[in-house]
């Protein structure tokens, strides 16, 4: 890393000592079988990123999912935690049903679709299609678990309000046909077209994640 793009990172906290940016990077999971695990998530549709063998005791796979800054890990002589659903995942998608019936699709034993909470299940997605309120879920060979939840408006904080970004064509897709909704419902309440709509569809997305208030 150069000197420029350390600078960059560090910035100066509450107490006036450097402050290092620190991005969650991987997760590493325990497995039984690397062969039947790597088969699993190339099914599921994540882009295999490494399979490194050191030896015929060292192995590590890597696989991330599709718009994620996050991976994860697997493989041999690299915990001695006990495979056995350790894991506890969590995936957000901005369409639920969508995402569903992918999964469904490459043969993964997913859930039905569901809100209320993980451990109060009520069938179906929310009603009012709320925000981290309809989920799926499905496990690896292994029996860890990972949670789909659909995330459409973050809360607020956790996206930086200035930067709006879309990890993939379908997410800014999904995005647009929302703010088209709620762009139908401004020109109702006003009684007339709004010409400058794409600015109000712009507003309205970058408020959705950044978690501030929608326009109307």
């Amino acid at each position: 890393m150069s000197p420029t793009a350390i600078s960059m990172e560090r910035q100066k906290s509450s107490t006036g000592t450097d402050k290092v940016d620190m991005k969650f990077e991987v997760a590493l999971i325990p497995v039984s079988d690397v062969n039947r695990a790597k088969e699993f998530y190339t099914r599921l549709g994540w882009r295999l990123d490494s399979d490194d063998l050191i030896g015929n005791d060292f192995r590590v796979v890597q696989f991330t999912p599709p718009g994620s800054g996050c991976s994860i890990t697997f493989g041999k002589g690299l915990t001695t935690a006990t495979p056995g659903g350790s894991l506890r995942g969590a995936l957000i998608v901005s369409d639920i049903e969508a995402a569903h019936k992918d999964l469904v699709a490459r043969g993964i034993n997913a859930s039905e679709v569901f809100h209320g909470s993980p451990f109060s299940r009520i069938s179906g997605p929310d009603p009012e299609r709320q925000s981290y309120s309809s989920y799926a879920s499905f496990e690896d060979p292994d029996g860890n678990v990972w949670m789909v939840q659909e995330v459409t408006r973050r809360l607020p904080g956790r996206v930086d309000p200035t930067k709006t970004t879309f990890a993939s064509a379908n997410d800014l897709a999904s995005a647009m046909r929302r703010a088209a909704a709620a762009h139908d419902e401004h020109e109702k309440r006003n009684g007339q077209g709004d010409v400058n709509w794409p600015a109000w569809y712009a507003a309205y997305m970058a408020a959705e994640q950044a978690g501030t208030d929608l326009p109307r």
